[in-house]
């Protein structure tokens, strides 16, 4: 997909956006059009890997069938589902079962099926539980399926996500399914919603024009920046993450074999799972990243309260676009804190 088509995409995404949310906030909105593009990405690289481990044994449907291959597989094969599921958790690191692959929720949406949020719901729970083991649990918890601002009754609110998703699986059926034009219409709507946040956007998105010039300082060779970029960084830290978009435009500039291990915290929840989200939709396998959802000013994360030398974590490079408005309380115990003893703390800071 050349740049355009993925600019195109993301316009066409976002237009989607601005029409079907109505009354709804823009934040809500987000969180939902955001899910559901991820679950797209989820889908096809599981079933793209699932027709590589089935190999000759992977259904081939008539152009005009719509059901999923997966779903006739699994059908005809019922013995063989346990070892299949295992293969694929080896393989890609989590299972989507056939009814909540995007495809069969997409279906679900095209012909107005009332089972539609019973079956998202359901597949949505069962990727932050199951696929993932721990790792992605609580992946979707800020997408509240039950809001009355998708509707008073079941009813109503079904019918709003049928609406929604078969707009977006009409707009991205135009475009190629290539999943780095996914992670880039990721971005961009991450950028459009930003946009249109005011003074909150920097609680999750960094301006692509300040993430361009923090990502390229760093991965210069701080020994010698006149011999241009180094060859790899074994680690690179944000604590102060957000959505991710600064660890990722230094990947960008890396390459995708370039960082060691990204590491990233992010203290709002629904930011937070946008970061895991993010990473995945840009390829970064979730055995390459860190995200952790804790407060940097009070030292959550285990690993960066290491004491022990030998232990203590140590980053090749370090990225932040810093909530220079968060508002704190400058306490004494936060006082002896080993990381401001010997500095003195900031007065507290109001906006």
């Amino acid at each position: 997909m050349t740049d355009l088509d993925q600019k195109q995409l993301g316009k066409t995404l976002w237009n989607i956006a601005d029409t079907l949310r109505g009354a709804m906030n823009a934040d809500d909105f987000r969180d939902y059009m955001l899910s559901f593009l991820f679950l797209r990405y989820l889908s096809d690289n599981y079933e793209t890997a699932a027709k590589k481990e089935l190999g000759k044994d992977y259904p081939t449907l008539a152009a005009d069938d719509r059901c999923v291959p997966l779903s006739l597989w699994y059908a005809n094969n019922p013995d063989d589902i346990t070892e299949f599921e295992k293969q694929m958790r080896r393989k890609v690191h989590y299972v989507i079962q056939p009814p909540h692959l995007w495809n069969s929720i997409a279906n679900l949406a095209r012909t107005q099926n009332g089972e539609l949020l019973n079956t998202l719901q359901a597949g949505f729970k069962y990727i932050e539980n199951e696929s993932f083991e721990s790792t992605f649990n609580g992946l979707f918890s800020e997408i509240n399926l039950g809001s009355d601002k998708l509707g008073r009754k079941y009813e109503d609110r079904n019918a709003t996500l049928c609406r929604i998703i078969a707009e977006i699986a009409k707009g991205l059926a135009e475009f190629s399914s290539s999943i780095d034009a996914l992670g880039d219409a990721y971005e961009y709507l991450i950028g459009q919603f930003a946009a249109g946040s005011g003074k909150k956007a920097g609680e999750f998105y960094t301006p692509q024009q300040i993430s361009d010039i923090l990502s390229a300082i760093v991965t210069l060779d701080s020994q010698e920046p006149a011999t241009g970029k180094k060859d790899r960084l074994a680690s690179v830290l944000d604590f102060a993450c957000g959505s991710g978009s600064l660890l990722l435009n230094v990947r960008k500039r890396m390459g995708p074999h370039g960082i060691g291990k990204i590491y990233g915290q992010e203290k709002n929840i629904t930011t937070y799972n946008l970061a895991r989200m993010n990473m995945l939709l840009h390829g970064v396998k979730d055995s390459e990243f860190e995200i952790y959802h804790g407060d940097t000013l009070t030292n959550d994360w285990d690993i960066l309260r290491e004491l022990n030398p030998a232990k203590k974590p140590a980053f090749d490079a370090i990225v932040a676009n810093p909530p220079f408005s968060y508002r704190w309380d400058p306490t004494n115990a936060m006082g002896e804190d080993v990381r401001f003893k010997n500095h003195g703390l900031a007065p507290m800071l109001f906006t």
